[in-house]
């Protein structure tokens, strides 16, 4: 059992409560003394989600230097460098798998990487298997679904993605991929919800803002259009404004030319980039 006084049982209640400042501090101070694999991986996911990507790779680096064989590390790290393409992401992913056949975890980080690579039949096994354990998790069921996209099966990945939505309803970057298959599919009524809903849950998040006021214009919702578009000129920079003016034009033109443009060229790019992200 954790002891209260073990520095990385202390990091993790942090990490549940999201507290990553307090997880990287915490962790800093046992980096000069022989860190463990368990304390560089946890103290790269601070770092990471603090913002600081390049120190994060670096301990995930370190962490499987160790040969760690904790399933949760190896998926984790792993998991960490597929990001930054780096040619270690594979067999650590893999050995997750192997030496973690019952946890969910390790067996979807590295169904998401084979889709991603392109290996279907391989991925599907293991998104299978943690579908089986996690049947709950919204994670599971959106990558899942992910590789029923890229796969062709356009109705499935929908269904997965309207599942994990459900799951956890304030996951905006769901939601907004399931608007894009939705328009992929032809159902750009339905489709509007989706993305004002994903739109606003991402705040920061300017393409997500385009998209549901290029929507919201082609479907004649005009208020919410313009009301879109102006969420995401307040937080657009640098190639972001040029965009941002190009779909202004583009829904003052008419709801057909806003339809064409978001049906013809922005959806499909923002979908196939989304795809190929790990959230």
């Amino acid at each position: 059992m954790m002891q209260d006084h073990d520095p990385l049982g202390r990091a993790l209640v942090l990490a549940d409560e999201g507290d990553w400042a307090g997880v990287a501090e915490l962790l800093r101070e046992e980096v000069d003394d022989e860190p463990s694999a368990e304390v560089l991986c946890w103290l790269g996911v601070a770092e990471r989600e603090l913002g600081m990507p390049g120190i994060a790779y670096e301990r995930f680096k370190q962490a499987l230097a160790q040969d760690p064989q904790d399933p949760v590390v190896l998926a984790t790290a792993g998991n960490a460098l597929a990001a930054f393409d780096d040619p270690d992401a594979e067999p650590a992913l893999r050995a997750a798998a192997m030496l973690g056949r019952d946890v969910a975890l390790a067996r979807w980080m590295y169904g998401a990487y084979l889709t991603r690579e392109g290996m279907l039949a391989e991925a599907r096994a293991e998104l299978d298997a943690a579908v089986e354990l996690a049947p709950d998790d919204p994670v599971v069921r959106y990558e899942s679904a992910v590789w029923s996209l890229v796969s062709g099966r356009t109705g499935d990945g929908i269904a997965g993605l309207a599942r994990a939505a459900e799951l956890d309803s304030e996951d905006g970057w769901t939601r907004v991929v399931l608007g894009l298959a939705m328009i992929d599919d032809e159902r750009l009524d339905e489709a509007f919800v989706e993305l004002e809903a994903g739109a606003r849950l991402r705040d920061d998040d300017v393409e997500a803002q385009l998209l549901a006021a290029l929507a919201a214009a082609a479907e004649g919702y005009d208020d919410a259009a313009f009301e879109m578009v102006e969420r995401a000129r307040m937080r657009a920079e640098g190639t972001d404004v040029l965009t941002v003016n190009e779909v202004e034009e583009r829904m003052h033109d008419s709801p057909e030319a806003a339809r064409r443009f978001l049906v013809s060229t922005l959806a499909p790019t923002a979908l196939r980039e989304r795809l190929a992200t790990r959230p």
